[in-house]
């Protein structure tokens, strides 16, 4: 009797791959401090992630941060305090703070799950055919991943048939794009007009930028690197219970 495994490795969806997988705990709590969210997207935790990255635009915007923080590096500690709106600073800190525990914690529990999981030793799938989309394990390369992403954030997740994650990247940086000028300003600054620049660029919105880029990179990168470790096991595993009872051994 083929029994379902209590814990499967890896669901395969019409929106992508969604698996466990080792994580490093700290290295999950530190995504989420450089942008709270990321280091659940980082989990495969897309719904909670998505709503985790809206409040940190729409509270971070309410409450001024980026502005304060700008002021700060500056030296303008008074006009940095000044701006910040009191009541929604104090909530972004109490949300903020909770998503890096939140998603450590979690990090730590899924690793127990992916090893209980391993131990299983079920068919894992490889192949999902929906009316919408055909999913399925492949090797991609991590290079060209990140290239992707690093020329536009969400080309990368695209890459690696995450639709969702990669249009809702998209959508943001062309908003980021917009708000900040930063395109506008690069190019008035490769003009040599550097004052110009400096005085078109919306400092709040381009300081989202940075952190957004290079998370799209790192997750788009990950993510390659780890579903072409679920490719290679997925046949490992089949090639193992296919020819269980031959005399070669391809796999010690």
């Amino acid at each position: 009797m083929n029994a379902q495994p209590r814990r499967s490795l890896l669901k395969i969806s019409m929106f992508g791959i969604s698996y466990l997988k080792d994580h490093n705990p700290y290295m999950i709590a530190w995504w989420s401090a450089v942008f709270p969210g990321f280091g659940h997207y980082l989990l495969n935790q897309y719904i909670r992630a998505t709503l985790l990255t809206l409040s940190e635009v729409i509270i971070n915007t309410l409450a001024h941060i980026n502005e304060a923080m700008i002021y700060s590096f500056c030296g303008k500690y008074e006009l940095a305090t000044s701006i910040l709106e009191p009541t929604w600073a104090f909530g972004y800190l109490v949300i903020y703070l909770y998503t890096i525990g939140d998603s450590f914690r979690i990090a730590l529990y899924q690793n127990k799950l992916t090893h209980l999981a391993l131990k299983e030793n079920k068919n894992i799938p490889c192949l999902a055919v929906t009316a919408a989309e055909i999913q399925y394990l492949e090797e991609k390369s991590p290079f060209f991943s990140a290239f992707y992403s690093f020329f536009f954030p969400g080309l990368g997740q695209l890459y690696n048939h995450r639709f969702g994650l990669a249009f809702y990247a998209m959508f943001w940086w062309w908003i980021y794009i917009w708000l900040s000028k930063a395109h506008e300003a690069l190019l008035t600054l490769l003009l040599g007009q550097l004052e110009a620049s400096n005085s078109m660029l919306n400092p709040h919105w381009f300081l989202f930028m940075p952190s957004v880029l290079f998370g799209s990179i790192y997750q788009s990168y990950l993510a390659t690197m780890e579903q072409n470790q679920l490719f290679r096991l997925e046949q490992r595993t089949y090639l193992s219970k296919r020819y269980s009872n031959s005399k070669l051994r391809i796999f010690s």
